[in-house]
Order: structure tokens, then sequence, then C-alpha cells
């Protein structure tokens, strides 16, 4: 490891003088501590093939999105593509200038480098998180489309896609200083690229093992070859629940022991996909993170929810399945949203109190006072613990913060003012407001209600990144957002989805842009260079995403539509069935009705004032104990995450996430750290690129055609009675009665 200096002379003229290793074991264990500035960066080969990764991947995403089996394409698999076709382009194509409107370029100046490989797969990113990461934006005109059946003009459409991501990108402009710049914010995710671009491209000397390159393809092998058997043959190894074999008459064990409608205790998922889809890679999560979700998680999973469902009956509880993200009525069935909803789009309020009051699963009740806990929780922790870190560099200047020797080396480059990205925003927020005039009818959103969003999406965004860029999770405030608008718009389900859109959403595109800077500074490439790649990825991918989500949604009959469609189609939409479950909730019929006074769920407002309370202790703790640096590392904000996502995720994915994460960042970190720290990052992207591969393979080659494998063994779990609600009276198909 390398060493450190002390941390007084780091400020002012001695930063100046002294390059700083840095700070962070993993980072100085894996990033480059050498620059090359002749390398060319900005390319015809840059431009050309990451356009084109941007294109084919926000197509694959957005297509993906729509499916029965959704599948999210993660940029490595453009980041591996891309480099045999880079290395061609540089072997074949002429060594000659060219002059294009006065622009001058050369089509071939020289070697495939490492810079444009990282650029290019900035590019990709941005088709990532469009696409397949947190395409809500898309989601949200679906659910106009294909669930409220909303008239929605097309250059409507382009104008939510982009703002929302534009605004993302201006707060990512102006936070920089704060969670780019400090060398605490290290963004661990981007450790484990950093080490496939080195291994992709660095010649290794010979020395004892394999070398990176060698051992990233026989693993990206065996993970491609391997998710054949989850992904087609074998998909009961998705979910590996062998107590509902034991017991398959009990609807308690199945409940119990059901890994994708139940508690998951005893089973297990052999699945990459399954274990990486909610809370990232766990290879490249830190220790102390997965320690602090595990927490939660036990708590949450083992604790809470048995003694809301068995013991009190909480919310009614045993009405329903303990595992749903459905919402039903007070005898068990599935709620019909058209019999409460206006032509206008609104509550028929008559109508709703005829039908009866929405009810939710104990699972996914807890999950959303979890959400509630979370908010507040992450405020008043980052407030506590690096609320004097960020007065103090707001108050300093950029370039007399402490710098490592990444940051240093990054100063013989012209860096990008900060006006630029002003410009981005204030042009984006203007076409946001214009938009709540022109289609008002259409949004629902009033122009104080955008800039209500705005205001939100600031203040949040610091703190989240601050959490995201210290332990690779995001702490999220999806129902926060929804339930402060559902307040002030009740009825108005479209008004509720624009709002996440601007008051969330754009906070989830901030943090992504974010994280490529960061990635950026630990490659080296020029500020100006990122900025263009970022602004022009961005565009391209939102004209494209919204242009394949038209062309679905106008040219597939009933797309989304389950009760239309038949049985084994592959349009179903579970992935935006979410985002239309919760603009019901939040929006049509609203919190007040569901958790203010005499609401059902009332009393999980009260996290909140929990959530607030949690991390002071722990601050006060760490002042009164300064010698005790374990203390300062309990985190209440990834605590409470430890119950994010639940459902659709499942307790067996997030089990198997955590132990998957123990294994290899504290078992082989500590035991086995040379191994660690050549292979562990290569792995996790081997494990990513080999599963994403066999994944579109397989749906291409296989299911697109409806080739599929009907057997015990392709049936993802066999627990059929996990769930059935076990309260007396209750008649559901399939179930028993008690």
């Amino acid at each position: 490891m390398a060493s450190k200096v002390d941390p007084e002379k780091t400020n002012g003229a001695d930063s100046e003088e002294e390059t700083r290793t840095c700070e962070i074991e993993e980072v100085a264990l894996v990033v480059p501590e050498t620059d090359d500035p002749s390398l060319p960066v900005m390319t015809f080969r840059t431009w050309f093939l990451g356009i084109t990764s941007c294109t084919i991947l926000i197509f694959l995403n957005t297509f993906f999105s729509y499916r029965t089996q959704p599948l999210a394409i993660s940029a490595i698999l453009m980041q591996i593509a891309v480099l045999p076709v880079g290395k061609f382009m540089a072997k074949t194509l002429p060594n000659k200038d060219f002059n294009l409107m006065g622009f001058k370029f050369n089509l071939n100046p020289g070697p495939f480098n490492m810079k444009e490989h990282v650029v290019i797969t900035i590019f990709a990113n941005c088709g990532f998180s469009a696409g397949g990461g947190d395409a809500y934006s898309t989601g949200a005109i679906t659910v106009m489309k294909a669930y409220y059946h909303q008239s929605l003009s097309f250059l409507c459409g382009l104008f939510i896609v982009l703002t929302s991501q534009m605004i993302g990108y201006g707060w990512a402009g102006l936070l920089r200083r704060y969670l780019v710049d400090p060398v605490e914010m290290w963004w661990p995710a981007n450790v484990a690229q950093v080490s496939l671009f080195r291994a992709l491209h660095e010649k290794e000397h010979k020395a004892k093992g394999m070398t990176r390159m060698k051992f990233f393809l026989f693993a990206f092998a065996a993970s491609f070859f391997y998710y054949l058997f989850p992904g087609y043959l074998f998909q009961i190894l998705s979910f590996f629940s062998w107590v509902c074999w034991a017991w398959p008459h009990s609807i308690t064990a199945q409940q119990i022991g059901s890994g994708a409608k139940g508690l998951g205790i005893g089973a297990f998922t052999l699945d990459w996909a399954g274990i990486s889809a909610y809370h990232g890679n766990p290879l490249v999560t830190p220790w102390v993170s997965i320690l602090n979700v595990g927490v939660g998680f036990f708590m949450f999973i083992y604790i809470i929810l048995p003694l809301c469902y068995w013991k009190y009956d909480t919310f009614d509880a045993r009405k329903f399945p303990i595992f749903s993200n459905q919402l039903f009525t007070n005898k068990g069935l599935k709620y019909d949203t058209t019999k409460i909803t206006t032509p206008q789009l609104e509550l028929d309020i008559a109508a709703y109190d005829n039908y009866g009051k929405l009810y939710l699963s104990p699972l996914f009740a807890l999950s959303i006072g979890s959400g509630f806990a979370r908010f507040s929780a992450t405020l008043i922790h980052v407030a506590l613990f690096h609320g004097g870190a960020i007065l103090k560099q707001s108050k300093s200047a950029v370039n007399n913060a402490k710098m490592d020797i990444h940051e240093k080396l990054m100063q013989s480059y012209k860096h990008v003012p900060e006006w630029w990205f002003l410009i981005i925003l204030f042009f984006s927020i203007a076409l946001s407001l214009l938009m709540s005039f022109v289609w008002r009818e259409t949004v629902q959103l009033a122009w104080w209600g955008m800039i209500f969003a705005f205001v939100l999406s600031f203040i949040v965004t610091l703190p989240v990144g601050v959490i995201q860029a210290t332990t690779n999770q995001q702490p999220g405030f999806d129902i926060i957002a929804q339930f402060m608008i559902g307040y002030v718009l009740p009825g108005k389900p479209i008004a509720n989805l624009l709002f996440k859109i601007y008051g969330r959403i754009s906070t989830v595109h901030a943090l992504s842009f974010l994280s490529d800077l960061k990635l950026g500074v630990y490659m080296k490439i020029p500020p100006r260079c990122m900025y263009t790649a970022q602004l022009v990825g961005t565009l391209v991918s939102g004209v494209v995403n919204l242009a394949v989500a038209w062309w679905m949604l106008e040219g597939i009959q009933n797309i989304c539509d389950t009760e239309v469609l038949p049985p084994d189609s592959p349009w179903t939409c579970p992935k935006y069935r979410v985002t239309f479950d919760a603009s019901v909730i939040w929006g049509l019929i609203g919190p007040r009705r569901l958790f203010g006074p005499g609401g059902l769920y009332r009393n999980l407002v009260w996290l909140f004032l929990v959530g607030a309370i949690l991390p002071v202790p722990i601050w006060v703790l760490s002042k009164i104990f300064p010698d005790k640096k374990w203390i300062p590392l309990i985190n209440m904000p990834v605590i409470l995450y430890g119950f994010a996502g639940l459902p659709p995720a499942t307790p067996t994915n997030i089990a198997s996430w955590l132990i998957t994460g123990a294994i290899f960042n504290y078992f082989i970190f500590k035991y086995h750290k040379r191994w660690w720290q050549k292979y562990n990052y290569v792995l996790s992207a081997a494990l990513d690129a080999g599963t994403a591969f066999m994944g579109v393979l397989l749906f291409f080659a296989l299911q697109n055609n409806n080739i599929l494998v009907h057997w015990w063994g392709s049936e993802a779990d066999h627990c059929p009675l996990a769930s059935c609600p076990t309260a007396p009276g209750i008649i559901v198909k399939g179930c028993p009665v008690f």
C-alpha cells in the first residue's frame, strides 16, 4: 500500500509542493498514478464508435425493458465489444488528414489507445443510464400511453426525456467540487472499470500467475457459457427454494422458504444476473457498506416483517401475500383502478368511496416506510458527518482544495468553466416550464410544481451523492418525491409521474454523470473532452430512447395490457407495471387517504422522525470516543437501504448479494490481498460481460423465436402456495380457504 502524508500538509502552498498518493486503499491498489497527455482522445474512432455504441445500447435496453423478462444491459458489453473494432480501425483506416467545413481531423492518428476507449465507454454509459439503468422518463411515457391511454404528442415526450437528463447534467456540473474533486469521494464502482481498462490495454511483464487479460477471458467464457443454465435451460438456479420441496402443502413453510415470493430462508440463487440486479455488483462494493446493508436487511426481513405478519397482523397483513407489489382490495383481490378513474385521468371520489380502500402487501408497506426513514436519515447523516467538510469546500477555492496525485495530474488540462453547465441547466429548466404551459392538461403539473421539483432535486443530490461516492449505494427518495406532490396535488397521477421525473430522476442522471466525471479523473481524460462526450451522448440517447419506445407503443398491439394479451405474450411490461402502481398509490388515490389521519398506513409516517433520530447517537458516540474508528462506519442511511428495492427485488437476491460481497471484499481482501488487487475487479467485469452477452444471444436466437424449454427445472420457483393469504374467509384462486 502506498504511504500516506500528514493531512496538515495538504492545503495551500504545501499541496502545490507535494504530490499526494491517494488515501483510499482500493484506489491506490488499482488506479495508475501516471499520465500521457500526448495521447489523442477525441478522434474519428472515438466519435464513430462512441455514438454507435450509445445508439445500440439505448436501443437494446429500451427494447428489453418492455419484455416479460426484462434485461438491463450495462455499458460493459459495449466496452468489450468496441475494443477489437477500434484496433481493426487503427490497422485499416488511412493515416490521412481531412478538412470538413474547417474542422481538421485524421482518420487514423495511431494505435487505438486507452483514453479513446474510456471516452467511447462514457458515450455508452449515457445509453445505459437513459435506457436500462433508470429509464423512468420512458416509463412515465409508457404509463401515460399504454396504461392510461392518454393522448401524448411526440414533441411533448421528447421534452420530458431530454430536459430531465439535461437538468441532471447541470446539477452534476455545479456539484463537481463536492462530489468529484475531494479525495474521499472515490466512487467505488469506477475502480472496477479502471481495472478492466488496464487488463484490456496494458501489457504485463512475466510474473507468477495468470495475466489479468487471460484471467478476464477465462472468467468471461465461464460466465458466458454458465448463464445458459439459469438464463434458459435450468432456471431453477435463479431461485433454489428447497424448503418448498420439503413441505409442499404448507403455506407457512413456502412463505418462509420461497426465494421468489417469500422470505427466502434457506433459498439461494446461483444466477449472477439475480445477484447483481438490484444493489449493483457486490464485488465493487466496500465491505463496510455490505455489512451495513446486511444489518438492515436482517432486521427487516427476519425480525420486523415476521412480527408484523404472523404475530400482530399489522395492516391486515394476512389477507394478502407476504411478498407482492400488487394492489389489493380488502377481500384480497387485485385492485381495479379503472373503476375509480375519470376520463380526465383524475380520481372519481364517489367511485373510490363505493369501491373501497386500497391495500398493500405487508412487505410492500414496510418497504415504503423504510423509504420514509431513509430519506430523513440521509439528510441528517450527511449534515452531521460531512457538513463541516462541505462548508469548508464551499469556502475554499477549488485549486486550494486537498488534491491527490490524480487531481494533480489533471491540472495540466483545461478545465470546464461552471457557466458551461449553467447554460445547459437554465435552458433545460426554461424548456420544462414551457412544457408545463403548452401541455398543461397533458402533464397535469403547473409551473410552480416544476420549480418545486427542481428545488427538491438540488437539495437531495448532494447528500445522496456523498453516500454513493463513498459506499457505492444510492439511497433512493422516489417515495418522498411522490409523497410530497401527492399531498399537494391529490388525484392527479400524471402530475405525480412528472414530478418524480424532475424531482428524483434528474438526480439519478446527475449521479451517473458525476460517477463518469470521477472515472475521467482516474483515467486522465481532458475535462472538455468529457463534457463533449457526455453532452452529445445524452442528446443521442434521449432521442433514440424515445423513438424506440414510441415505435413499440404504437406498433405492438395491446402492449403492456395483461388483461388482453395471451398468457405467453413477451410484452407484459412488468418493469412499467411498478411505475403504474406507484402512480396509483401516490397520484391517483394520494398519500392523504393512505397515510393521513384515518388512513390504514398512517403510523408509517412516524418513520420520518425515526430516520432523522437514528444517525444522532452514532454521531455523538463518534465524538465521545474519537479513538473508536469503527463508530463512524455505522451508516444509518445504508442500513435502511438494506430493505430498498423489495419488491421487485426478493430477499434471496439481497441475501446472495451479501454473501458474495462478504466472500470477496472481506475474506479474500483480508487474507489474499495480492489476488484481490490483481483479479477482483477484472472478475466483476467478466461476470457482468459474460452474462450480458449470453442474455442477448439467448433472446435473439431462442426466446424471441418462442423456442422455450418446459420441464421441472425450467420453472424458477416451485412454491405455488407462497403467495397465498392466511386470513380466514379470503378466497383466492389456487389457494386453500381457512
